[in-house]
């Protein structure tokens, strides 16, 4: 039996659909860690995501990211689970820019209390003493993408569909990002190949990064919208995100960064050592799949 614990979001939703003899389980109700005793694997997803309104607090991070890790893995050790799989993120190493593919070994600078508390919780973990038939797996994911998204890809695909230019041109990126297919599918291998792979981190991310233009173009080739682009000076769109980071408007700082900054992941560890030759979907693919579901979903 495969334990996937904070299951009820879009990656576990998604998890519980794709891989097989899998069942989740809330953290919030009492007892919750019979359900591990039984587990062959577990995968921990629980976790609290980015604050973009900006009310959480250190001690919201701390318990969510960190005690809950701490509590997930004590749980492991005190099941039959050979191995866990512990879902970190890419904010743990870095959040907004790397024009050079980022690898497990790079340092670790995390900047906002969420990747501050991922980065604290994989520091712990990795300290932990593991007995010699169990494995520890930390996975550093970059943006998550597909069907029930509701992140930063539906705000783009708002605006493209409602025909309003796209006001960001100006700025020329690359972007790694992961389709919940490929997400998955590194998944189902780490489970199915537990005897090649050895406990530590690894990032996983589609084999392309992206352009947000090239997302835009994906965008309108769905929706069948011709918006044009707009290529507002950066000092311009620099100084109204600003005004975002205090007054609730769409844009600010963080979302600014998000969707112009380049940010390169290298996936290269984990398919050497899975033996992987490439992935199911391109990321142009992955893409496709998941705005093709922002318009079904209306």
């Amino acid at each position: 039996m495969i334990v996937i614990s904070g299951s009820s979001g879009f990656i576990g939703g998604n998890l519980k659909k794709d891989i097989d003899s899998s069942v989740g389980v809330s953290l919030r109700v009492n007892n919750w860690e019979k359900q591990f005793e039984e587990a062959s694997i577990i995968i921990n997803l629980v976790g609290k995501a980015h604050d973009h309104n900006k009310t959480a607090t250190v001690d919201d991070y701390t318990f969510a990211n960190v005690q809950l890790a701490k509590k997930v893995f004590r749980a492991f050790i005190d099941s039959s689970a050979t191995l866990l799989i512990h879902i970190s993120s890419l904010a743990a190493i870095e959040e907004y820019e790397s024009k050079v593919p980022l690898k497990e070994a790079d340092p670790c600078a995390p900047i906002s209390l969420y990747g501050q508390s991922k980065r604290e919780a994989e520091v712990w973990l990795l300290e932990q003493k593991l007995p010699e038939n169990k494995k520890l797996i930390i996975l550093r994911p970059p943006m998550v993408h597909g069907p029930g998204d509701k992140g930063n890809l539906n705000f783009l695909y708002k605006l493209v569909a409602r025909g309003i230019p796209y006001p960001l041109a100006a700025y020329n990126n690359q972007r790694s990002f992961i389709s919940i297919d490929n997400f998955s599918f590194f998944l189902k291998k780490i489970i199915e190949n537990q005897e090649k792979i050895s406990s530590g981190i690894y990032h996983i991310a589609d084999d392309e990064p992206i352009s947000t233009n090239m997302i835009i173009g994906v965008m309108k080739e769905v929706t069948g919208k011709k918006g044009f682009n707009l290529a507002i000076p950066k000092i311009l769109v620099n100084g109204i995100a600003k005004v975002g980071d205090t007054l609730p408007i769409p844009l600010n700082s963080i979302r600014l960064k998000k969707m112009t900054s380049t940010l390169l992941v290298s996936n290269t560890k984990i398919k050497r050592v899975l033996e992987i030759d490439a992935l199911p979907k391109t990321t142009e693919e992955g893409m496709y799949t998941t705005i093709k579901s922002f318009q079904e979903d209306k």
